[in-house]
């Protein structure tokens, strides 16, 4: 491989990993809000979840700033601007985590294709971890919208 090329390969990763980046860093904000304006009897349990996951968002962020690194890269700054609809019902906010996770999640598996695509062995091993952690909160997000009794 020419020297070009790895130069072309190293810039997607790094792009793709700040875009990652960015996400996680999105997720911070947007789990800290969220626990934020959790109201009524269920509060304290839900308001936990919420900054268990930015605490969260915040571990996967530091994993992919110091693979960035690594690489040779610049973390960005910025973080993403988190979207949110300003109606703060748990089933929304739950709603707006669940649309989040799977955009995440879908960030991660363009990771794990591109880590193949370049052959880099630890690179498809961190985006697997991801992929599979993603799932698991897309699926706990799921299991919390589903109403008691529905299928």
């Amino acid at each position: 491989m020419s020297t070009e090329e790895n130069s072309y390969r190293n810039e997607k990763v790094l792009g793709l990993l700040g875009k990652i980046y960015q996400d996680e860093m999105e997720g911070i904000t947007r789990y800290l809000h969220y626990s934020f304006m959790i109201m009524g009897h269920n509060r304290i349990p839900i308001q936990s979840w919420f900054r268990s996951n930015a605490q969260e968002s915040m571990d996967h962020a530091t994993v992919i700033g110091e693979k960035i690194t690594s690489l040779g890269g610049h973390p960005p700054i910025l973080a993403n601007t988190a979207k949110e609809s300003n109606v703060h019902t748990v089933q929304q906010l739950l709603q707006e985590s669940l649309d989040f996770e799977i955009s995440t999640l879908n960030l991660y598996k363009d990771l794990a294709k591109l880590a193949v695509e370049v052959d880099d062995i630890a690179l498809e091993e961190l985006a697997r971890e991801q992929v599979k952690a993603e799932t698991e909160h897309a699926d706990e997000v799921r299991k919390m919208l589903r109403l008691p009794d529905a299928p």
